[in-house]
């Protein structure tokens, strides 16, 4: 994994903007209608294309394919895996349904029937297994060819798999005896999604929302130790599957939930951190550009990183059109580094991903790109400070 040797590297989260047909395909797949597979593979690898290119164009160090062939960055896995069927009834965010007047905005908003929804993800009915490699083999083969047509790209790629935790949270069980054997199950299965991305010689970004945003959702009437315990169980089941892999190979991204809403009940950083360290992860890919989250730099000024671990510090907001100033930018990430106290330890990433479900997305598919641009800015003006 590359640290920023002699400038801040600059990363993204995952999903960027999808083109509104292929949003409209995953749609269909997602619902279980018919879809032309030949068509989706032929729109996936085109907008693949497109979006590496709009990558590099904004200056983004290490990128990906956008997600483009996934529908959601979870419920993917619904089509790599058995025992998934139905409807789950996941529990709404507790900060979303404690204001009636948020509740009532979010009624009149127009909402597109088509779109993906995190919060009717299919649940687990029968084992859930992982039936092959090929379709997570054929999505990094893919890359690899993408990358390959250009003379220009990253400095390293990642690929991005779910944790353990969010599917459990959110893709209900009603199959096995507990939920800790469910999740165990899970971990089994992601392995084999895991070391193939490391395989194919990308590092694996690991998505972990669960460790923070379950607080406010599953965890929401519970005290604190319950949920502690929670991300105990759900860090121990990701170090299990990652028990073939380099920790360099790996970055754990946690957040507290893409959308724009109060986030009032988040969880503080300081109190989730000392059990996401333990994760088996070369780099933590954190939240620190929203409204509520961003002076959560400061647990580091307490909580020292180990010294093998990167900070991935998000400094850019996912969830509003605002263009952040390239001087906000550089201003955050030299406030990371130094709470961190090593900038060569400290990448300069977003909050989290621009359309984490096909169709669903709070950035304008243009602002988005601008705003990865005013990201590359931000950590060239930051390194002239930093490394002279």
């Amino acid at each position: 994994m590359q640290r920023s040797e002699n400038r801040i590297l600059t990363t993204h989260a995952g999903s960027l903007p999808r083109p509104r047909a292929l949003q409209e395909m995953h749609g269909r797949k997602f619902r279980g209608e018919p879809v032309d597979e030949a068509a989706l593979a032929e729109a996936v690898e085109a907008a693949a294309r497109d979006s590496i290119a709009r990558q590099v164009a904004a200056g983004v160090d290490i990128g990906n394919n956008g997600e483009q062939g996934r529908e959601n960055f979870f419920t993917y896995l619904q089509h790599r895996m058995t025992g998934f069927g139905g409807e789950s009834e996941r529990p709404i965010m507790r900060d979303m349904t404690a204001y009636p007047g948020y509740v009532e905005k979010l009624a009149r908003m127009s909402r597109d029937e088509g779109a993906v929804s995190a919060l009717r993800a299919p649940k687990a009915l029968s084992e859930v297994r992982y039936i092959d490699r090929a379709p997570i083999e054929q999505e990094c083969a893919e890359l690899k060819r993408l990358l390959a047509e250009r003379d220009d790209g990253f400095v390293e790629a990642f690929v991005s798999a779910p944790s353990p935790g969010i599917i459990a949270s959110a893709m209900l069980n009603e199959h096995y005896p507990s939920f800790e054997a469910y999740v165990d199950a899970l971990s089994v299965a992601l392995r084999n999604e895991y070391e193939a991305i490391v395989d194919a010689g990308f590092l694996l970004q690991i998505d972990a929302p669960d460790l923070a945003l379950e607080r406010h959702t599953s965890f929401a009437d519970k005290p604190l130790g319950d949920f502690l315990g929670f991300v105990e169980m759900v860090v121990a089941a990701i170090n299990r599957a990652l028990a073939n892999i380099p920790r360099e190979k790996v970055r754990l991204h946690v957040c507290w939930g893409n959308y724009e809403g109060p986030h009032d009940r988040d969880v503080a950083l300081d109190d989730i951190y000392p059990e996401i360290a333990r994760a088996n992860a070369g780099a933590l890919m954190l939240s620190m550009a929203n409204p509520r989250h961003a002076h959560e730099y400061h647990c580091f000024e307490t909580h020292k990183l180990p010294e093998d671990t990167l900070l991935i510090a998000g400094v850019i907001d996912t969830t509003t059109n605002y263009v952040e100033h390239p001087l906000t930018v550089a201003d955050r990430i030299k406030q990371v580094a130094r709470a961190v106290g090593d900038p060569h330890r400290v990448l300069a990433g977003t909050d989290c991903g621009f359309e984490t479900s096909a169709g669903v997305a709070f950035v304008a598919p243009d602002i988005v790109w601008a705003k990865l641009a005013a990201l590359a800015e931000g950590a060239r003006i930051a390194s002239k400070d930093l490394f002279g």
